[in-house]
């Protein structure tokens, strides 16, 4: 099982920046650890889930076509987040911010067309113009 918890969201102008974390919380398995990949999503009104970027128990990171390479995400094994800074930002980039994960053997990460097990409740990126 893992617990996430997403921040960072809030409201900004066209062009200002935002940073999201996603806290994991892991349960131990002793013998059995689980390898999770963590992922961030974005779905805004009336449009389907976009993946962002993703990243396996690697350290592998892949990005999602709609971005077009705009963003960055980055790991912080110790603690368990994933930080997405999203920096200038547009109205389009409006959406509730999801962090996910899944359990794949060896770590893996799925598709982002692809269902992950576990979900955050989200965090609200809303950019005026």
């Amino acid at each position: 099982q893992v617990q996430l918890v997403e921040s960072g969201g809030g409201s900004v102008q066209a062009g200002g920046s935002l940073t999201l974390s996603c806290a994991a919380s892991v349960a131990a398995s002793g013998s059995r650890p689980r390898r999770y990949c963590m992922a961030w999503f974005r779905e805004a009104p009336g449009k389907e889930r976009e993946g962002v970027a993703s990243v396996d128990s690697a350290g592998k990171i892949t990005y999602g076509d709609s971005v077009k390479g705009r963003f960055t995400v980055s790991k912080d094994n110790g603690n368990n987040t994933l930080v997405l800074p999203l920096d200038s930002l547009h109205p389009e980039d409006t959406a509730m911010y999801y962090c996910a994960a899944e359990s794949l053997p060896g770590g893996t990460c799925p598709s982002f067309a692809s269902n992950f097990g576990f979900w955050g409740q989200g965090t609200q990126v809303t950019v005026s113009a």
